[in-house]
């Protein structure tokens, strides 16, 4: 998995990857697709619960849940080395040749996410007026 060190550039997605991913994210109206630093993140009320890291998938699950999924080739998600983002996992690497078993876990974070309470909008800068 790519991993940012400092000075190191953010990685990037491929079109392929893009595109695998926005084909196993639900076409739902509370769900929608963003970029997020040069990748693709997918969002339920404004609560971030899937996205590409270069060409890794990752999800937001339960602690109990992540388990399982890095018995299964998963592994924690590290945007910087040595600091994972608490509640999110990596999905094992074959996520885009058998998508069955993404697909699941995109349904259930998706799920998760749901109940979630709603982020709010932070509200938009004022223009400076002279």
């Amino acid at each position: 998995m790519p991993r940012m060190e400092r000075g190191t550039k953010m990685p990037r997605p491929t079109e392929q990857a893009k595109a695998a991913f926005s084909a196993l994210v639900p076409d739902e109206p509370a769900v929608t697709l963003k970029p997020m630093f040069g990748n693709l993140s997918a969002f339920a009320n404004g609560n971030m619960f899937a996205g590409l890291f270069g060409d890794d998938l990752f999800v937001r699950l339960p602690d109990s849940e992540i388990a399982a999924v890095k018995k299964q080739g998963g592994r924690d998600f590290e945007p910087m080395a040595g600091h994972a983002m608490k509640g999110y996992v990596v999905v094992p690497s074959t996520w885009r040749a058998k998508p069955a078993p993404a697909v699941v876990l995109i349904k259930r974070s998706l799920a998760l996410t749901l109940a979630m309470p709603a982020k709010a909008a932070k509200p938009k800068a004022a223009a400076n007026k002279r």
